[in-house]
């Protein structure tokens, strides 16, 4: 945004500036049901962000060692999860950058045949905020041509890799025609998005860190990024995520 706000700083901004920052992307109405199907106490949506080798390739590549860590979740991870998302009859959607669907098509094959859905991940998990919006509607559109001539379906959401969502993603997304986004955390309910402050008519399945595993196990040893949080305590916040939307009536995402 290059105006002549952009040369003050936040604390000398007009009141019109910065409201009109905050109104570009807002949360609008609730969507949380009355009742859930069947009487369900609450929803569970599962899904899974496939970033393979594109957590290593979107900073250069230079690592053999994190590229090959990357694999792993091509050969293990999402069998593994398969698996167990077969033995409970549960469907689930998997997010993934078109580059991972490249390089393991017949994964992203297999899953579609299971009954789960692909969702656009982005190209290469770039950084969204950071692409002029030409670069970041080609991305958008071509990461959806990629996944559907790969799969046969064409991908009605999207998750921003690393949940970074510019000021322009919101108005790509109603361009494309996609029903719903993944990568905000305006409210635990889903909710329509507001453009401007107007109705958009795509629906937010709203995420949060703390119920996204990333942030327990992701390491780089030659970073501060060092957590590895005992799995048995990741359960623990789990299960308690689970049992408070449980007990609300909400949705565990």
């Amino acid at each position: 945004m290059n105006t002549p706000e952009s040369n003050l700083e936040p604390w000398q901004w007009p009141e019109e500036h910065w409201r009109k920052l905050v109104n570009r992307v807002r949360a609008g109405r609730k969507l949380r049901p009355a009742e859930w199907p069947g009487g369900a106490r609450c929803a569970v949506a599962l899904s899974f962000d496939s970033d393979h080798e594109t957590s290593d390739l979107r900073d250069g590549g230079k690592s053999i060692g994190r590229l090959a860590w990357g694999q792993y979740g091509n050969r293990v991870g999402v069998p593994r999860i398969s698996k167990l998302l077969e033995k409970h009859a549960v469907k689930a959607s998997f997010y993934v950058p078109a580059v991972t669907a490249l390089l393991h098509p017949d994964e992203q094959r297999r899953v579609v045949a299971e009954g789960h859905e692909v969702g656009i991940h982005g190209w290469i998990h770039e950084l969204n905020s950071v692409l002029p919006r030409e670069a970041e509607r080609d991305l958008m559109n071509r990461s959806a041509d990629a996944l559907e001539q790969i799969t046969g379906i064409r991908p009605v959401g999207m998750r921003t890799p690393s949940w970074d969502f510019s000021r322009n993603t919101l108005e790509l997304e109603k361009e494309m025609g996609l029903l719903y986004d993944s990568s905000l955390m305006s409210d635990e309910d889903c909710y329509e998005l507001l453009l401007d402050g107007e109705p958009t008519g795509l629906v937010e399945f709203p995420v949060e860190w703390v119920r996204d595993d990333a942030v327990y196990f992701m390491m780089n040893r030659f970073q501060s990024l060092r957590p590895y949080t005992p799995p048995n305590d990741v359960f623990d916040i789990f299960r308690r995520e689970f049992d408070a939307a449980y007990d609300e009536g909400g949705i565990f995402q």
